[in-house]
């Protein structure tokens, strides 16, 4: 659930009603029910945190309060204090005026389709079964949450390794993980210089992080460090910065850590990847023998291949990379320290390590359309489509897909030709705008 705070589905009352749907949901057995919630830095967490408190210590649920915590923290800490649900307000990459609540089960995965049907259907009807004036939860803040998360997050570093010598740029965005990704790397003996970790609300991820990696390629060329890791605004997605101020985005991240993991018998299965990845990484995690499978966008249809597959490296571009070995979840910092780990076993510089293949030219345009609008529907818009994949002619591919997140169409298309790339995007909008 994502959108404009205080607006539609985000607001304080909603927010209490599908606190209580959920715990009624998930209050099963007769053991002292338990709930984790997190949350971001945006203004709207003030609103939303009290609201979700209120709805299920309504249900007879106690609340353990995180604070600021980067979401595959919730995720994490769910599974450790045995809680039946895990809760994270942030509305991740997006600007501070949205939000969003993200909700996990008693294992730390995002919940099923069924269970999210099931809840819905259980904000529509009364609460049922409210606790009991003796048995209404209590709420407590966990105080040593961080620290639980920053000891977990160490521990996916081989133990035999420092990061002694190495200057590092981190970007925090303002976001979840402004306290806890410094320290990790400064626990772990870098020479850390952390930038946009003074939230006040309004700032998340607003000119920095991962989603705007200009400013770590500058900080790191400007400090003459050894590499730049930027997060975003809940710390489940990260970027690099090379030496030279080059940004490397998830898919190099998936190769390097897919490569590293088959010469160490680490790997189980291909990679797990999204439309939306490069073909120039299928290329060559095929030529590598350790091939590529993809799914629709979107982190829950990626971990749900690879928990079907047995696979334990996956993500998207966007640098939301999920390695089952130590998660259920993406988790920036974790996905950071791993490659952290090849760096500082092989010796080379970032430029030269992480840089695995050379991308196609990929172009991505949004059109934005009206209401209830399907312009994709439209026979004219197929029509283009069409003729575009005929004039690829195998040489490359195209992505048409609403965003799931905004009324937008987003039109990609990849090939070894740069020129008829940008030509076949230009016809799919022109067309798209005019359905829409």
């Amino acid at each position: 659930m994502r959108g404009r705070a205080n607006e539609g589905a985000i607001t304080a009352d909603f927010a209490l009603k599908l606190a209580m749907a959920a715990g009624a949901h998930f209050r099963r057995g007769d053991h002292r029910h338990r709930v984790v919630i997190g949350k971001d830095t945006r203004l709207s967490g003030y609103m939303l945190e009290p609201a979700l408190t209120a709805g299920f210590i309504a249900m007879g649920m106690d609340v353990m309060l995180v604070g600021p915590m980067p979401t595959p923290a919730v995720s994490m800490l769910t599974t450790a204090l045995k809680a039946d649900l895990g809760v994270m307000i942030s509305a991740s990459h997006n600007p501070y005026e949205d939000n969003g609540i993200k909700l996990f089960g008693p294992n730390g995965f995002k919940l099923s389709d069924a269970d999210e049907l099931e809840i819905e259907r259980r904000i529509d009807l009364p609460p049922d079964a409210l606790a009991p004036s003796p048995e209404l939860g209590r709420a407590k803040r966990l105080e040593d949450a961080p620290g639980r998360y920053i000891e977990y997050a160490k521990r996916s570093f081989p133990t035999d390794l420092r990061l002694d010598g190495l200057k590092i740029v981190v970007d925090c965005a303002h976001g979840a993980a402004y306290k806890v990704a410094p320290t990790v790397l400064w626990e772990l003996g870098a020479d850390v210089i952390p930038i946009a970790v003074t939230p006040n609300g309004k700032n998340i991820n607003a000119h920095c992080g991962a989603t705007h990696p200009q400013t770590l390629c500058e900080a790191v060329v400007q400090h003459g460090a050894d590499l730049g890791i930027a997060l975003d605004g809940d710390a489940d997605r990260v970027v690099f910065a090379d030496e030279k101020g080059a940004v490397i985005d998830g898919d190099q991240i998936m190769a390097l850590v897919a490569r590293h993991w088959r010469a160490t018998g680490r790997l189980k299965g291909p990679v797990i990847a999204t439309v939306m990845s490069n073909l120039g990484l299928e290329r060559h995690l095929d030529a590598l023998g350790i091939g590529l499978k993809r799914t629709p966008v979107g982190d829950r249809y990626v971990v749900a291949r690879m928990r079907a597959d047995g696979c334990n490296v996956g993500g998207e571009q966007s640098g939301h990379i999920i390695l089952t070995d130590y998660g259920a979840t993406g988790d920036g910092i974790v996905a950071a320290l791993q490659v952290l780990a090849v760096l500082v076993q092989e010796g080379r510089p970032l430029s030269q390590v992480a840089h695995a293949f050379d991308p196609l030219p990929q172009l991505l345009k949004n059109v934005r359309f009206r209401g209830p609008s399907r312009p994709l529907e439209d026979a004219a818009v197929q029509a283009v489509i069409a003729d575009a994949e005929a004039r690829l002619n195998g040489a490359g591919r195209l992505v048409i897909r609403k965003s799931g997140t905004e009324p937008l169409i987003r039109v990609m298309a990849e090939g070894d030709d740069p020129a008829l790339i940008a030509m076949l995007v230009d016809e799919i909008c022109a067309a798209v705008s005019r359905a829409a």
